[in-house]
């Protein structure tokens, strides 16, 4: 399968960031080149100290535009996995400011990915600093977001679940072969043992420990949480 520039969208705390990062390791597992885009607003706000207000909308967006358009740019051949896409600096600046302006723009971005995921809400809320409204906000920038997609005639595809098995939803969401589930939570189980020093985890692929225990750190964490 060629390379795909696909995009992370959605409600916060639906983890967008988490999803990114896992399906890059995964496809890196696979041997795929890929190349991963930044949250801008987050690196804004740490920066700043400070939630954006409305005149800084569209500089953000661009912002986060362009970092995807020079990584497609230097690297056509890679996939591109985008954490967020202007298109939630838009739908934030409609619904905290009433500000339909950024829109154009965002669309315009968002008609250059081949495929669009939107992470379900089925996740628990967590706060994170300054980024994070609240739980209430959830479901109306949930409903803004596939309703201006629709609008735009983008197709998107929600993906849910927890932990492994949202990765793996996302992986089939991309025409991926997805993994054996029962096959992840051996891998997954088997961390504990590596981390406690008792066993040496061998890769299926590769039988690297080190690459295992970095593809499946994460789905540890999230595995903790849940």
């Amino acid at each position: 399968m060629s390379a795909l520039r696909a995009a992370i969208v959605g409600a916060e705390s639906t983890g967008k960031s988490w999803l990114t990062q896992s399906l890059a390791e995964v496809l890196r597992a696979r041997n795929r080149s890929v190349h991963t885009v930044d949250e801008a607003l987050r690196h804004w706000c740490e920066r700043e100290g400070r939630t954006p207000q409305q005149h800084e909308q569209m500089a953000i967006a661009q912002q986060q535009a362009l970092a995807a358009d020079h990584i497609a740019e230097q690297a056509p051949k890679s996939w591109l996995l985008s954490d967020t896409t202007p298109l939630m600096t838009a739908v934030y600046s409609d619904l905290l400011f009433q500000d339909k302006s950024l829109y154009p723009m965002a669309l315009a971005h968002q008609a250059l990915y081949d495929i669009t995921l939107v992470t379900g809400l089925d996740l628990p809320w967590v706060a994170d600093g300054l980024l994070r409204d609240g739980p209430h906000v959830r479901v109306p920038v949930d409903n803004l977001v596939r309703q201006t997609l629709e609008g735009a005639g983008l197709p998107y595809r929600v993906v849910y679940g927890q932990g492994p098995r949202r990765l793996n939803n996302a992986l089939l969401a991309l025409g991926l072969p997805g993994e054996d589930l029962s096959a992840q939570q051996t891998r997954v189980d088997g961390q504990f043992s590596i981390n406690q020093g008792r066993s040496i985890w061998q890769c299926n692929e590769c039988s690297d420990p080190g690459c295992e225990h970095k593809l499946f750190t994460g789905l540890l964490k999230q595995r903790s949480k849940s």
